[in-house]
């Protein structure tokens, strides 16, 4: 057995990049992407693997549009600059029988747009269906979806197969993203990709992956403070909130991790018998820019501290992140060391998971997430 049918041997896909044609990347891969797609594949080939795992390629959705003058689904292209070097992608994975991937988030369709009805990222809303000639469309997601699948069907792929790389909600970063609305967003993806009834214009179940597991909390922040949140469990394996995987709506939630230890229960905060605060904004910056303190931006979980609060915040994550080293909770004299939880209504001041937790000597984080996926098989 080769290396490459050893690691695929549970493999669906390959992924090759992530978003390449991104507007943000210039068209820095516009030519490397197809190179690259072609390498993978005779790989496979070669270790006899093309019929069972299929290279593909996640793109975003920002690759397709309806023109301003016809915003409709039925209208949907793909863009003018990259068409070409995409229709010729696509040509490549339609003769290898793989999938053309695309990553869709109705939640950014909300974020930065006060003027996007809020209803019409869900499922379950009640805003006013968007018709395109008999199509009506309840959700920006089958209409997202549809504007691929026009696209695709002029450039003469109609029946291209299509899979959801990434779709998700984060719980925190934004004003919008909550546990609430994720619950929510997930919920009804999920029972509507499994009802068989498709979008309008293509009907049948939705293949997709939920993004993601598990947060990340030193994932960059450039798009906004919600790329740390997306993951339907916390850090340490526990669920966020109730959700049933099999799209019927029962009261079978997800279940936590178990065998995690954490760190003795203590916390860093500012000390409150400090009186010159005159080093506290720098300190501040100091323990954000290297721990995660995106719960303290506008409209997120924890947006609503005073300053002591943010304060005390701040020294806590840096303090949790460097293992609870004495020396690591000091900033200039400012922060003391409590066995009080400072925790508030709705913002949680963490500890942080142990060195000498079972899962940490036995592989780290990705014991946690083995563990995290058996629990999710066990939920189903």
């Amino acid at each position: 057995m080769t290396k490459l049918a050893y690691i695929c041997q549970l493999c669906r896909y390959i992924a090759v990049g992530n978003e390449p044609f991104l507007k943000a990347y210039n068209g820095s891969y516009l030519n490397k992407t197809l190179p690259a797609l072609k390498n993978i594949q005779i790989s496979l080939n070669n270790a006899g693997l093309a019929s069972k795992v299929k290279v593909t390629v996640p793109f975003n959705a920002d690759i397709y549009y309806s023109p301003d003058s016809n915003p409709v689904p039925s209208a949907g292209d793909f863009r003018p600059e990259e068409r070409d070097p995409t229709i010729e992608i696509i040509q490549f994975l339609y003769s290898n029988n793989a999938p053309f991937t695309v990553n869709i988030y109705p939640f950014l369709s909300l974020y930065g747009n006060d003027h996007f009805p809020f209803d019409f990222a869900f499922f379950d809303g009640n805003n006013k269906p968007l018709r395109d000639g008999n199509a009506l469309y309840t959700n920006v997601f089958d209409a997202n979806l549809d504007t691929l699948l026009w696209a695709l069907d002029k450039a003469g792929y109609p029946d291209m197969e299509v899979i959801i790389g990434e779709i998700g909600w984060p719980t925190d970063g934004d004003k919008n993203a909550n546990a609430r609305n994720a619950k929510r967003f997930n919920l009804g993806l999920i029972k509507h990709a499994l009802s068989s009834k498709g979008t309008p214009k293509r009907k049948g179940i939705i293949d997709l992956y939920l993004f993601s597991l598990i947060d990340e909390n030193a994932k960059s922040v450039a798009p906004g403070n919600f790329e740390r949140h997306w993951g339907i469990f916390e850090y340490d394996g526990k669920p966020k909130y109730e959700l049933d995987l099999t799209g019927q709506h029962k009261k079978k939630g997800l279940v936590p991790v178990e065998g995690i230890k954490y760190l003795e229960k203590r916390w860093c905060v500012l000390d409150p018998q400090v009186t010159d605060l005159d080093d506290l904004a720098d300190s501040i910056d100091y323990a954000c820019s290297l721990s995660d303190c995106t719960a303290l931006g506008y409209g997120s979980t924890c947006n609503n501290l005073s300053l002591q609060g943010n304060a005390s915040y701040a020294f806590n994550m840096y303090y949790q992140v460097h293992d609870q080293r004495d020396w690591d909770c000091d900033f200039n004299g400012l922060a003391i060391i409590t066995h009080e939880d400072p925790s508030e209504k709705g913002c949680q001041f963490p500890v942080m998971i142990g060195r000498g937790s079972s899962l940490l000597m036995h592989g780290g984080l990705s014991d946690i997430l083995k563990k995290a996926m058996e629990e999710l098989a066990v939920s189903m």
